[in-house]
């Protein structure tokens, strides 16, 4: 049975997400490169990617190699936030969604629990305008929380408050020590 979505019991300290917030600029977020998806502004900073990327938010399909980018340095604690997963991560990076702007619905490819490869959120910004909608079904997703959602069901988004919405987004490999959090159907 697939696990549509589910809140991991891992957390995380909302004051010191909002202090590495604080440490990037402007010019550290590009739009994100599927214009068609959505309506607003949409960007995102890549903190893990692969080697040479040619589009800031896309990694290289045909790597399988990925490092951090220099931007992490200024990031403490979400170094320190990536260290506690004790599984593969691939593509990380910071995604905004900003007030009045939508995410129309749409499925991703191979990213599920069945997949082997998981997408994980966790909300560093915040608001209860924000609608984040898999399946048909709201996600009341808090600052500092952990999710795990089944991105090849359909989901939409839109940010319905007065501030913008920012996740850390980390794509990872499942492995033994993230699969003992999954729930087991039987």
């Amino acid at each position: 049975m697939a696990v549509p979505h589910f809140q991991l019991p891992l957390s995380f300290d909302v004051q010191r997400l909002h202090e590495d917030l604080a440490q990037l600029t402007p010019q550290d977020w590009s739009p994100h490169f599927n214009q068609r998806q959505y309506e607003g502004d949409w960007s995102g900073v890549p903190l893990r990617s692969t080697p040479g990327a040619r589009v800031a938010l896309y990694p290289d399909p045909t790597s399988t190699d990925f490092i951090d980018l220099p931007v992490l340095e200024r990031c403490p604690y979400l170094r320190e936030a990536l260290a506690k997963f004790e599984c593969p991560l691939q593509f990380v990076r910071l995604l905004r969604l900003s007030a009045g702007s939508n995410i129309r619905e749409h499925r991703d490819h191979c990213l599920s629990y069945e997949d082997g490869e998981v997408r994980l959120h966790i909300p560093m910004q915040t608001n209860p305008g924000v609608e984040f909608v898999v399946d048909d079904r709201m996600i009341p997703m808090r600052e500092g929380e952990c999710w795990y959602i089944n991105f090849n069901l359909p989901h939409r988004i839109f940010n319905g408050g007065t501030t913008d919405r920012i996740h850390l987004v980390i794509d990872c490999t499942l492995n033994p020590w993230l699969d003992a959090m999954f729930p087991k159907y039987s």
